[in-house]
C-alpha cells in the first residue's frame, strides 16, 4: 500500500506520472496499428478511426515517437523530483548520476582488510576508501588514555577514540558531520567535557542506548554513510601491558611509551579473549590484508595479540602485507630500523603473517626531521636487504606526505597497496 502515497497531494509526481502513462499508450497505440491489431474498446475506436486514413503508416509512426518523448520526459522529471527531495537543499541533481557510478564502481573494488589503531590506520583508510567500499578496519581497544581512557573508567565502554578516527576516515557524510564528529571541547566549555571529543561521547552513549558498542559502532557508521565497516578485535575489556628489558612491568598502554626502557614483549589480560565473529569472516574472505601503519607495540601488536585474529591471518590465502611507519616512536621504537619493526611482529605471533613489507625510501623535509629529533623521533632506516634475508618481499617507494607532519601520503600509500594486489 505505500506505493499509493505517490499519489498523495504535494508529492509533486502525479503530473509526470500521467505523462509518462500517456507516453505508453501512445507507444503501445502505435505498434498496434503497424501490426493492424487493434480491435476492442477506446483504443480500438481510435485505432479504426486512424486506420480509414488513406495512409496509417505516418500516424503510426507519429504516434510511437510521441510516446517516446513522453516517456522519456515523464521519467526524467519524476527522477528530479524524487532526486530534488532526497538530496540535501542547494545539492545538484546531476550529482546523482556520478554518485551511484561512483558506489557501484567501489562496490565491484578488492576486499581489502586494514589492522591498527590510531594515526596511523586512518591515514590508509582515507586513501584506500578512493578504490574500494570493501573496506573491513579492525581496531584495538586497549587504549586507556585521554578522552577513551575517561569514558572506559566512567562509563564502563570499550575506549572509541582509534573507532572514532577510523569512522571519520571512512566517512562519505558532509564534510561538517565528519568536523563535529572530531571536535575537542576545549577550556571554556563545562569542565566534565573538557578533553573528551563529541564522536567519543556520542558512541559512548549510543553504546549505552544500542544496548553494546559494536551496534553503536553500526549504527553511527549509518550516520556518517561509512564505506566499509569499522569492528573492534574484540568485545573484551583487555588491557595492554609490556615487559621490558630490563625485567620490569609496565601497566596500561597510556603508560608503555612513557618508559625509557627498550619494551621486550607487549601482552594483553585477560590472554585469551574471543575476537570479533565478524572480523574473522573479513579475513577470511579478503584479498589483501593490511598491517598498520601506526604505533607497533599500542596499535597494531594488540590486535594481533588476539589469538583467533592471528591463526584466521595465517590460514587465509589473502595477500598480507605490513606498512612499517615513517618515523620512530620515542619509547616505543627508539633506534628500530624497519627490519627491526618486522622483526618485533614475527618475535610476538611467528611467521605467516606477513608477505610484504612497506617501506619508505622517500626523504622526510631536514625542518620536519629537525622538530621530531627534538621530540626523540627520526626516521626508521629503510634496512632493505634485511627484510629480505627474513625472506620477505619488499615493496620500496616515496610515500611520504608533503605536509607539515612525517607520516605517510594516504594516496600513495593506496595505490602501492592496490599495484601489490594486482601482481
Amino acid at each position: 500500500m505505500n506505493a499509493l502515497k505517490w499519489l498523495y497531494p504535494g508529492m509533486r509526481v502525479k503530473r509526470w506520472l500521467l505523462i509518462f502513462i500517456a507516453g505508453v499508450i501512445l507507444v503501445a497505440l502505435g505498434f498496434s496499428m503497424l501490426m493492424n491489431r487493434v480491435n476492442q474498446g477506446f483504443l480500438g475506436a481510435l485505432g479504426r478511426e486512424l486506420r480509414n486514413v488513406d495512409n496509417p503508416l505516418p500516424w503510426s509512426i507519429i504516434a510511437i515517437g510521441a510516446g517516446i518523448a513522453a516517456i522519456t520526459f515523464g521519467f526524467r522529471q519524476v527522477m528530479r523530483s524524487v532526486t530534488s527531495a532526497l538530496l540535501p537543499e542547494g545539492d545538484d541533481n546531476g550529482k546523482v548520476v556520478s554518485i551511484v557510478h561512483e558506489r557501484r564502481q567501489l562496490r565491484r573494488g578488492p576486499k581489502i582488510v586494514a589492522i591498527g589503531g590510531g594515526t596511523g590506520l586512518s591515514t590508509l583508510l582515507r586513501g584506500i576508501k578512493g578504490f574500494t567500499s570493501n573496506i573491513t578496519a579492525i581496531v584495538t581497544v586497549a587504549d586507556d588514555g585521554g578522552s577513551s581512557g575517561k569514558l572506559r573508567r566512567e562509563m564502563g565502554v570499550l575506549p572509541p577514540g582509534d573507532i572514532r578516527n577510523c569512522l571519520v576516515a571512512l566517512a562519505d557524510a558532509e564534510p561538517l558531520m565528519q568536523k563535529l564528529f572530531q571536535y575537542r571541547f576545549k577550556g571554556d566549555d563545562p569542565p566534565e567535557l573538557v578533553g573528551h571529543s563529541f564522536g567519543n561521547l556520542f558512541i559512548a552513549t549510543m553504546s549505552e542506548i544500542a544496548g553494546d558498542f559494536e551496534r553503536a559502532i553500526k549504527e553511527s557508521s549509518k550516520i556518517l554513510a561509512v564505506r566499509g565497516q569499522v569492528l573492534p578485535s574484540t568485545l573484551e575489556d583487555v588491557s595492554l601491558h609490556a615487559e621490558l628489558e630490563d625485567g620490569t612491568t609496565v601497566y596500561g598502554e597510556s603508560n608503555i611509551s612513557k618508559s625509557k626502557t627498550r619494551i621486550r614483549r607487549v601482552f594483553i589480560k585477560p590472554e585469551h579473549v574471543e575476537p570479533v565473529g565478524e572480523a574473522i569472516e573479513a579475513i577470511r574472505n579478503a584479498d589483501i590484508i593490511v598491517l598498520g601503519p601506526g604505533s607497533l607495540f599500542t596499535s597494531v601488536l594488540p590486535n594481533l595479540l588476539v589469538k583467533g585474529i592471528t591463526d584466521e591471518i595465517r590460514r587465509t590465502r589473502a595477500i598480507k602485507v605490513y606498512v612499517c611507519n615513517v618515523m620512530t616512536q620515542p619509547g616505543e621504537t627508539d633506534g628500530f630500523t624497519a627490519a627491526d619493526h618486522v622483526r618485533a611482529i614475527l618475535g610476538h605471533v611467528g611467521w605467516g603473517v606477513i608477505d610484504y613489507v612497506l617501506v619508505n625510501c622517500g626523504s622526510v623535509p631536514e625542518h620536519l626531521l629537525e622538530r621530531y629529533r627534538k621530540e626523540g623521533a627520526q626516521q626508521v632506516v629503510a634496512d632493505i636487504e634485511d627484510i629480505e634475508r627474513l625472506g620477505l618481499k619488499v615493496v620500496k617507494g616515496d610515500f611520504i606526505c608533503e605536509t607539515d607532519f612525517a607520516r605517510h601520503d594516504p594516496g600513495k600509500l593506496a595505490r602501492a597497496i592496490i599495484k601489490v594486489l594486482n601482481g
